[in-house]
């Protein structure tokens, strides 16, 4: 039976709990090695891809690209600092997006 991976892109102290899971784990120390990391990830069935945050804000643009395609689907996590937002902002922008409305924090628009 065909099965989709889960994988996780962050410092290795945010991501190590998801390995117990069964989440394939890619720690990184900066945007260089997520991108490779990235690279790797198209290569194998990973259907969702958890970056953290701050390793997301280095590496927006591949992460953009990223987004354009079916799969694998990126969500943005905190690390174990906390958050800085992206994540959220990110869920905003693509409700807003598929019906034009801020459902989240009840603004009409942009």
């Amino acid at each position: 039976m065909f099965m989709y991976k889960v994988a996780v892109i962050g410092d290795k102290d945010s991501i190590l709990g998801f390995k117990a899971l069964g989440v394939i784990t890619y720690p990184v120390t900066d945007g260089k090695e997520a991108i490779s990391a990235l690279r790797e990830i198209e290569r194998e069935n990973v259907a969702v891809v958890c970056i953290t945050e701050a390793i997301a804000g280095q590496i927006r643009e591949e992460i953009s690209k990223l987004q354009q395609k079916l799969l694998p689907s990126v969500v943005l996590i905190p690390n174990n600092k906390g958050t800085l937002g992206l994540g959220m902002r990110q869920i905003k922008e693509n409700a807003e997006k598929a019906i034009g409305v801020d459902i989240l924090f009840g603004k009409e628009g942009s």
